[in-house]
């Protein structure tokens, strides 16, 4: 059936359907396909293959996703975490290798908190503050904190991108809404139809909430500070170009494991002892 269907790799599918229905891990599921399910689990499989059907994500089903090795809680107002996503977490760990600084983290758009509290977890001495136009996305990331030790450590506000917040911080990460209006009807159904629309949805170029980051972030970065965003794939020049804009120096745009364009990452220009523009290696 979910091959018939169109699925990729029907049988692992099918595999992690029957953990969801029976409790059980996928590698016990695998390791033992001759137990016979419960009456009870019969339905529970019936009900979550018959969601997968008419293409709800299995991180729906279950409101749990995986990122960076840490497991999130998802609501409808928080998009569900890729690993696409972790592009940008490595990227501020390459750049920032210190672990033992009590840095001051900045999370714009911060959904269930996926990329602040990654960030949290690997810097231990660290504050970080998130912040989402949506009120169940705040709740859901406080919880998420709460739920991975780490609520002392981090802080969420409501808030339109940067104009809820003050102060200055040494790592700001982004992933806002990039996807162009036109676009979204033609995104898959599991996008679609289950991901909340205000964070897929950039405005009819898909930079509406890049110029809006763009306009705020150099009162809020340190002198030494690093901001990272995740990208669309096609929209490297243009982002490039709006922080080029606000006298931020632009790194090369970094590839996710697929290859394609993913994450920017950006830094004040800082000027040295004789005055002169000095691009941060």
């Amino acid at each position: 059936m979910l091959a018939n269907a169109g699925f990729d790799d029907p049988r692992r599918l099918a595999r992690r359907i029957l953990a969801i229905a029976t409790g059980a891990a996928p590698t016990e599921i695998f390791a033992h396909p001759e137990r016979e399910l419960l009456q009870a689990e019969q339905a529970s499989f019936g009900a979550a293959l018959a969601r997968v059907l008419a293409r709800e994500p299995l991180s729906r089903i279950t409101g749990t996703r995986e990122f960076w090795g840490l497991e999130f809680l998802l609501s409808r107002d928080t998009l569900d975490p890729r690993p696409e996503t972790e592009t940008v977490v490595e990227a501020i760990l390459a750049r920032v290798p210190d672990r033992r600084r009590p840095y001051r983290i900045l999370d714009l758009g911060t959904g269930s908190g996926c990329l602040l509290l990654a960030l949290v977890s690997e810097y231990p001495n660290a504050q970080g503050f998130g912040v989402d136009m949506a009120v169940g996305a705040a709740a859901a990331a406080r919880h998420n904190a709460l739920r991975l030790g780490l609520g002392d450590r981090a802080h969420f506000v409501v808030g339109d991108w940067t104009e809820s917040i003050r102060g200055r911080f040494d790592v700001i990460a982004a992933n806002p809404p990039y996807i162009a209006t036109p676009e979204i009807a033609r995104l898959p159904p599991e996008v679609r139809n289950h991901d909340p629309r205000a964070a897929l949805d950039g405005g009819m170029d898909g930079l509406v909430a890049y110029r809006t980051i763009a306009a705020g972030i150099p009162d809020l970065l340190s002198d030494n500070a690093v901001f990272a965003t995740e990208i669309g794939s096609t929209q490297a020049d243009a982002v490039t170009a709006l922080l080029r804009g606000v006298n931020l120096s632009v790194e090369p745009v970094l590839p996710d494991l697929a290859g394609l364009p993913r994450c920017i990452v950006a830094r004040p220009i800082r000027l040295d002892e004789y005055g002169q523009d000095e691009e941060p290696g």
